[in-house]
């Protein structure tokens, strides 16, 4: 019996020895950004194209899903069983299709969200450079050098916000949105961010400010909250300089009156939060569709045969400041075949 304990014993000690050793290393080796980092732009050769104003413009954003979360995929933190894809070629078919669909979509500015770029999920394929056009930025807003849950783990993860377009970019700024995560869970969870690309319009000293974003999904609503207002405040004082604004993206967060067309009918499992008014800076607008879901659940694979029972959402769209004319916004219904969301297109023009 006492060798029994004394095994017991040992076998308690190693486990916690590398319990310890793992939370050191995650807090060794925790991305820490700071409130605001210039970005790298890819830029292409042979110069790029400069936006005037009054002319239409056509954005898109869409939540990619890491290339990993298509029609037949399900998500074991919305309930359903899987960690990662299942193999490498399962995720290049799913990034096939996006480029496919973005490069005939026709639009001139593109805003991802999930985009890896050195993940072990993802089989290391550098995502970012696949979707780019001419010039891009791109911004971490997942990045840990081995996430240990579930089972199998995650592993390591570099993931984040890609803005591409054939426009010049004049700079691009990486700004960190408030955190809702303590030590230790902090250091393999998302540090969200705005990805803020600065866009020169000819003939003017003003710019077309495009904010891509991908706001909290797992937390208990404060951090969405507290995101969601600093994005506000930030799109106002943008437009206080005069300049031009387009914010896009997840905002994993309903939009009003969409709660209408795809109420809750899965309450036990993943439920968004609520966009209202009051997170809307002043004489902005909401620009979004709800003729099709831009999101499902992913408790189970996508079988269109089951839309009655299956969870959609809408919570992919845009705000635009008061200079900025909408003429017009369409959810593309893909059928969620790449990717657990739908793409969100945007048209219009500067005032």
């Amino acid at each position: 019996m006492k060798k029994f304990f004394k095994v017991l014993m040992w076998l308690v000690l190693t486990l916690a020895a590398l319990l310890c050793a793992l939370v050191l290393f995650l807090t060794v080796t925790e991305f820490r950004p700071a409130p605001v980092e210039a970005l790298d732009i890819t830029a292409a050769e042979g110069g790029s194209l400069k936006i005037r104003a009054g002319e239409d413009l056509s954005l898109l954003s869409w939540n990619i899903g890491y290339a990993g979360l298509g029609a037949d995929s399900d998500f074991f933190m919305d309930g359903g069983q899987n960690v990662k894809p299942a193999d490498k070629a399962k995720v290049q078919s799913y990034l096939e299709g996006i480029d496919k669909y973005l490069a005939s979509s026709g639009v001139e500015i593109v805003m991802l969200q999930e985009v890896d770029v050195n993940s072990a999920r993802t089989y290391g394929i550098d995502q970012a450079r696949r979707l780019a056009m001419a010039n891009s930025a791109h911004a971490l807003n997942y990045s840990c050098a081995f996430v240990p849950f579930p089972w199998p783990p995650i592993g390591r993860v570099n993931s984040g916000l890609l803005t591409t377009t054939d426009y010049e970019i004049a700079r691009a700024e990486r700004v960190s949105l408030p955190c809702p995560f303590s030590w230790p869970v902090s250091t393999a969870n998302l540090k969200r961010c705005l990805l803020v690309s600065y866009l020169p319009i000819e003939d003017s000293d003003k710019q077309l400010v495009l904010i891509n974003l991908h706001l909290e999904a797992y937390d208990d609503g404060e951090g969405k909250i507290a995101q969601t207002k600093q994005l506000r405040d930030f799109i106002e004082s943008e437009y206080e300089k005069g300049n031009y604004v387009i914010a896009g993206g997840d905002f994993n967060q309903i939009f009003p009156g969409s709660l209408e067309y795809y109420p809750n009918i899965h309450p036990e499992l993943w439920i968004p939060g609520r966009l209202d008014d009051s997170f809307l800076p002043q004489n902005c607008v909401w620009a979004y569709d709800c003729s099709a879901p831009t999101c499902r659940l992913l408790n189970r694979p996508y079988d269109p045969a089951e839309d009655e029972t299956t969870q959609f959402y809408v919570i992919d769209g845009f705000i635009i400041s008061p200079n900025v004319r909408l003429d017009g916004v369409e959810t593309v219904n893909l059928g969620f075949e790449n990717s657990d969301h739908n793409p969100v297109k945007l048209s219009v023009s500067l005032d």
